[in-house]
């Protein structure tokens, strides 16, 4: 993995977690426990400040960046899609942001929110709690379901099982 300090700020990676050798870390983030950063991940903690909790999905090729002096703010349990923007925003607990999807400036999605395949959630929006937005900009279709919930924690403890056994097994490059 690629982990860099910039200007005397160093990552600060949790226990149990698993980061891909192709992974970028840089600066002031700090990264909670058995969380899961898949190759290509880029975490920019460069000028701002990237703070990541718990059992949290960082899928392949994400990008996830902050203002200078601010922060982007990502909860416990949230699962990122594979080649998701992640720019200086809010994200709660238990949210789902979609593969290929964007979330701007100062916006903020809500505790088990899910954020569909592709969409724009655009600069100071909020999404509630619970609300499945989709499209470009990103408009409410639905709400999370106890099912959904149930389907999710699931899913989301394959990738904390991902992170903890591939620790344990270790990753041999044979090429």
């Amino acid at each position: 993995m690629a982990i860099y300090e910039f200007e005397g700020k160093r990552p600060v990676i949790g226990k149990d977690c698993f980061v891909y050798p192709e992974a970028t870390i840089i600066g002031n983030v700090t990264v909670g426990e058995g969380c899961y950063i898949g190759p290509g991940a880029v975490i920019r903690g460069d000028y701002g400040t990237i703070i990541i909790g718990n059992r949290t999905a960082v899928e392949e090729n994400c990008t996830l960046h902050a203002r200078p002096n601010e922060i982007l703010k990502i909860g416990n349990d949230v699962t990122i899609g594979h080649a998701a923007i992640i720019h200086n925003c809010t994200l709660d607990d238990f949210c789902i942001i979609g593969m290929g999807s964007i979330v701007s400036d100062y916006a903020r999605v809500g505790e088990w929110a899910v954020v569909g395949e592709g969409a724009v959630v655009k600069n100071k929006s909020v999404v509630e709690p619970g609300q499945i937005v989709v499209g470009i900009p990103a408009k409410p279709v639905g709400q999370v379901n106890d099912e959904y919930k149930k389907q999710w924690t699931h899913f989301k403890a394959i990738y904390v099982n991902l992170a903890r056994d591939r620790l344990r097994a270790g990753l041999k490059q044979i090429g």
